[in-house]
């Protein structure tokens, strides 16, 4: 029987049920209640106990927890765990870390795919717009329509996001590439980096950013990677704000360099109201909403359930990040 500790904020009624799930194992909860999803959770002297654990736990107490095995990261993303100094601990202990990606795939996906849609027919714009048929302004706004089809595409950043966008995609036919930080043989698009990532920017119509925020990664995105894209390419980001240097960008959007902006996360979020990204022209900004979707808490916790029975048979765990 393992002791699970999940920072999860739920219900009496749901946390009732998620005990009635996992039985015979026992549940442990922190004593001062979760915050929401992606909340750091406090260290708690249960923790301590934990073979494993669901949530957002800190630092310390992961690394400190004697008996602790397999932690469950509720989020995509695992920025606080992602350093060679916690990945070295965590690998010399041979605990095994996963993250929810199987929940927020789906949504973070649709999310790029609606930006891209809403700029290849100038939704913005043409809800802004009103004209009367053929007018100026109307045959205008006709001609800005781009269809994606044929389109090419750049990916920073190839998880299980990008392998479900590249689903998604499939239909318009576009030439597709993907640079990642370490290729595995098994990706559905060319993995490129280095001069042919530079070659393929300067080709491209669309990069799309789901990059992780980790030290190779920041500002990763820089005045020199801006300057490599083909001139009006379309930037998109649902990976994470420090990822990207916004005043390069804001420079690029104004110069014409990048033709649009569409962000999910930025660096701080939310942006001041008067941040210079806001007043950038073709700069649209959500508010880190991407994998947001009904039912959230239900579909972390079946993901977590259904690797609670991989655990128990021995076989491999999904989503694996260490």
């Amino acid at each position: 029987m393992a002791r699970i500790f999940c920072d999860i904020r739920l219900s009496e009624e749901e946390l009732r049920d998620l005990r009635e799930r996992v039985a015979p194992h026992e549940v442990l909860v922190p004593e001062r209640e979760a915050g929401f999803v992606l909340s750091v959770g406090e260290h708690d002297p249960a923790f301590l106990t934990a073979n494993i654990v669901v949530g957002q736990p800190n630092v310390e107490s992961v690394l400190t927890a004697p008996h602790l095995q397999w932690v469950q990261v509720t989020s995509a993303g695992i920025t606080r765990y992602d350093t060679p100094e916690f990945r070295a601990a965590a690998e010399a202990r041979g605990l095994t870390i996963t993250n929810s990606s199987d929940v927020y795939a789906e949504a973070c996906a649709e999310h790029v795919f609606a930006f891209m849609l809403a700029q290849a027919r100038s939704l913005p714009r043409s809800i802004s717009t009103i004209t009367a048929s053929k007018e100026s302004a109307w045959s205008e706004l006709r001609e800005s329509c781009r269809p994606l089809k044929g389109g090419r595409v750049v990916i920073l950043g190839y998880g299980f996001i990008a392998e479900r966008l590249v689903e998604m995609l499939a239909p318009f036919h576009m030439e597709i590439v993907a640079m990642r930080r370490r290729a595995r043989g098994n990706e559905a698009v060319p993995i490129v980096n280095g001069e042919a990532l530079a070659a393929e920017l300067g080709r491209a119509d669309h990069v799309i950013n789901i990059l992780p925020d980790n030290k190779e990664s920041r500002h990763f995105v820089s005045h020199d990677l801006l300057a490599k894209f083909r001139k009006g390419a379309i930037f998109y980001n649902i990976g994470r704000g420090a990822t990207v240097d916004q005043d390069a960008l804001v420079e690029a959007l104004k110069s014409g360099q990048v033709g649009a902006a569409w962000l999910d996360v930025t660096e701080p979020e939310p942006l001041a109201v008067d941040h210079p990204l806001r007043g950038a022209p073709n700069c649209f900004i959500t508010p880190h909403v991407a994998g947001g979707h009904q039912n959230e808490k239900q579909s972390l916790l079946a993901h977590f359930l259904a690797n609670l029975r991989r655990f128990e048979r021995g076989e491999a765990l999904r989503n694996r990040v260490i």
